[in-house]
């Protein structure tokens, strides 16, 4: 049976739909992985061009709200921002809650390559504590 995880951040734009994205790529046949937000936005076009870049396509991905979980169990809730942390609804069960504070890729300021880095540098960040946990 496989481990379900629930990724959360603010917008579910950038940080949690790319570990989504990543787990799913990596270990999908172990995890069934999903992804919300406190505040659900849209998915963000810079994360779907930097996950493309490393094979995997969230471009089909929608940002959803962390109310359409609400009565669900889960093995593990990771928050990735620190609002989410704090506004974090409670799952019943036996989830473990993990928390990465990541920097919002969203927030990069400057030209496209720059935007484009800072996207990719909390990218590799994911996939590193992705590695590291699972």
């Amino acid at each position: 049976m496989k481990k379900k995880v629930l990724f959360l951040c603010t917008e579910n734009s950038c940080r949690s739909q790319m570990a989504e994205g990543i787990l799913r790529h990596l270990m999908g046949d172990e995890f069934e992985v999903s992804s919300a937000g406190t505040r659900p936005s849209a998915v963000n076009p810079t994360a779907i061009k930097v996950m493309a870049e490393i094979g995997i396509d969230i471009s089909g991905h929608r940002s959803k709200s962390v109310q359409e979980f609400q009565g669900k169990s889960f093995d593990f809730v990771i928050t990735t921002c620190d609002t989410a942390r704090e506004t974090c609804p409670v799952f019943p069960g036996k989830a473990r809650h993990l928390h990465w504070s990541l920097d919002d890729p969203a927030e990069a300021r400057g030209s496209e390559e720059e935007i484009l880095s800072a996207f990719r540098k909390v990218r590799e960040e994911i996939k590193s504590k992705i590695q590291e946990e699972f």
